[in-house]
């Protein structure tokens, strides 16, 4: 499945359910892709484009749900979550209407596109509501796997996908990830914690540590809430980890990570690497790359973050 898009992957899997049940309807705001194209042709009855109305598509697959049909609502990942905040509040947190929201465009994989297109909040905002499961996709293997998971949903789940192909994947096609998360790999000095794009970020950091002889292992958090059974088990002994998110710092990874910790008292440091609010939103143009760097997400801030925490 390596070069394809996390978008294509999943929207290949619905449509072969949806070929098969007639209950699945896709509810896209005006949104296109050769996936998508596919789905509405072969499947007109079970398409409904909202057009760029991203409230009312929400309103639309509650009543639908509430009738029995497994609803997928589709649309860039700022307007389908923050410009619906209080239609996802009501009909999936408060009346726990089960539908899934897919979100393209996750972090500032629309690089090109400004701050109104970048998403950095969004994980706090959905985590902080009861009633809501998100699945922040890391590659295409799990966007095909997190589609098949979602038709048995007892409650709303929000799939997070990133507009950029990751080449490789980094999961094979018979990985389980229902635990939530995956030691990706094994380490004895630090853990880097990570989610979505930026565990493939921490693989390259890990792997340039490797080279200074730092023992880094990676874990790879991609459904919140976090499985703090899994997290804790697998910390045992751990004296250090860093958190990387490509998202603000509050509400984000790091601080769900932070309250396990709090939480059921485990002894060990956390450096949180992500977006401060100091920097605020972005205006750079010209690049990901140039838009972590602002940042100092980039690879060289990282690894250097990474080494002055060890050395504490």
């Amino acid at each position: 499945m390596n070069n394809i898009a996390q978008r294509d992957a999943f929207w290949n899997k619905i449509y072969e359910i949806a070929a098969e049940d007639r209950n699945v309807v896709l509810i896209s705001a005006d949104m296109g892709a050769p996936s998508l194209d596919k789905f509405r042709k072969d499947l007109p009855a079970q398409f409904v484009n909202a057009g760029i109305a991203e409230q009312n598509s929400v309103l639309i697959g509650a009543g639908l749900a509430l009738k029995g049909k497994k609803v997928y609502l589709y649309a860039i990942a700022p307007f389908i979550t923050l410009r619906c905040l209080e239609q996802i509040r009501v009909e999936c947190s408060i009346m726990n209407i089960p539908m899934t929201i897919v979100g393209v465009g996750a972090g500032m994989s629309y690089e090109d596109s400004g701050p109104t297109h970048h998403v950095l909040e969004d994980i706090a905002i959905m985590r902080s509501m009861p009633n809501i499961t998100i699945h922040n996709i890391t590659d295409s293997v799990m966007a095909a796997a997190v589609a098949a998971m979602s038709c048995n949903i007892k409650n709303t789940t929000y799939v997070r996908i990133d507009r950029e192909v990751f080449s490789p994947d980094i999961y094979s096609p018979d990985t389980d990830f229902t635990a939530g998360a995956s030691v990706i790999k094994a380490g004895t000095d630090c853990y880097l914690v990570s989610t979505g794009c930026m565990t493939h970020a921490a693989l390259q950091a890990a792997r340039r540590l490797e080279e200074k002889h730092i023992h880094t292992g990676v874990i790879d958090i991609y459904t919140f809430p976090i499985n703090e059974a899994f997290l804790m088990e697998t910390l045992k002994g751990v004296k250090k980890i860093v958190s990387l998110e490509e998202h603000f710092l509050p509400g984000g990874l790091g601080s769900a990570i932070g309250e396990v910790i709090i939480d059921n008292g485990l002894p060990v440091k956390l450096r949180r690497l992500g977006i401060s609010h100091d920097k605020g939103f972005c205006y750079k143009y010209g690049g990901r790359e140039i838009i972590r760097a602002y940042y100092a997400l980039d690879k060289e801030s990282i690894q250097r973050k990474i080494e002055e925490f060890l050395i504490d």
